[in-house]
């Protein structure tokens, strides 16, 4: 460093101490955000170590998504109280910036998760399983309605899990009563649901009943289902079972990870009971 210049820094020595480009620093001298402390005659800038702070703040306000507008009206308001005020009002932004990519964090866990679970079965495969009670937020009912009708509620669904934070990462799912499926309207679906490993407080959720589950795989879209349900009802009788009080439905492979309906597989698991 020159010491005729005393301890001043050239545009090029500050823009490398904060890691940026001359041309940044340019434009912010340009909009009054952060000028040189003088220019010689010769119309050098120069910069002072101790605007590296300042730099800083700037730099930290920017990469929690202030805009240059608003980071240059407290420039022009200055003081120790608004500075405060500030920093507690980036700290709390922060918080909630932290608490949104844990919740993502949670749901590309549980994603993973199920994949890796569905690489593992058999869809050929059906069994009978002791399964949990589980949470389930769901939609309203959407016995009967028209395709109209099932557009608003399934918007309307998505809408609500996006607004409360309630996607878990699991698949949307549909409950259909013991009702329809005894009158072979297997598509006729009571509910959809999205399953909720840890409720919030102040929802509704239906708890699923902890019992038998036959649980079997559709491969194809919903127009073949019919097909998978009558071999679920032949293994049923084979195995002296009945009918419980609903059917759960998920997508196991969908438009996520393949390209044609008839490569989609839906988990079909079947409430039952003993005879």
């Amino acid at each position: 460093m020159n010491s005729k210049r005393g301890n001043y820094l050239t545009t090029g020595e500050f823009a490398k101490l904060c890691k940026i480009n001359k041309q940044t620093l340019f434009y912010y001298d340009q909009i009054g955000l952060l000028s040189p402390v003088f220019k010689n005659e010769k119309g050098y800038r120069y910069y002072s170590i101790r605007q590296f702070e300042l730099f800083n703040v700037i730099d930290l306000l920017k990469d929690l998504g202030m805009s240059l507008h608003d980071i240059q009206q407290y420039m022009q308001n200055k003081s120790p109280e608004s500075f405060l005020s500030l920093m507690y009002q980036e700290k709390e932004s922060i918080v909630k910036m932290r608490q949104e990519i844990e919740r993502k964090e949670k749901i590309i866990e549980t994603k993973i998760n199920l994949m890796e679970e569905a690489s593992q079965l058999d869809f050929q495969q059906i069994t009978v399983e002791q399964l949990p009670e589980v949470n389930l937020y769901l939609s309203r009912n959407i016995e009967n309605i028209s395709s109209e009708e099932f557009v608003e509620v399934i918007s309307d669904f998505i809408d609500e899990l996006y607004v409360s934070h309630l996607d878990t990462g699991y698949p949307i799912g549909s409950i259909t009563k013991q009702e329809q499926i005894l009158k072979g309207e297997y598509t006729n679906y009571s509910y959809l649901y999205i399953e909720q490993s840890t409720p919030k407080k102040g929802y509704p959720y239906f708890k699923t009943i902890a019992g038998k589950f036959l649980i079997g795989y559709h491969i194809g879209d919903e127009k073949t289902i019919h097909q998978t349900y009558n071999r679920l009802f032949l293994e049923m009788e084979q195995l002296n079972l009945a009918l419980g009080d609903y059917v759960l439905e998920e997508y196991i492979y969908d438009t996520v990870v393949k390209n044609r309906k008839e490569q989609f597989v839906t988990k079909i698991m079947i409430h039952v009971s003993e005879i």
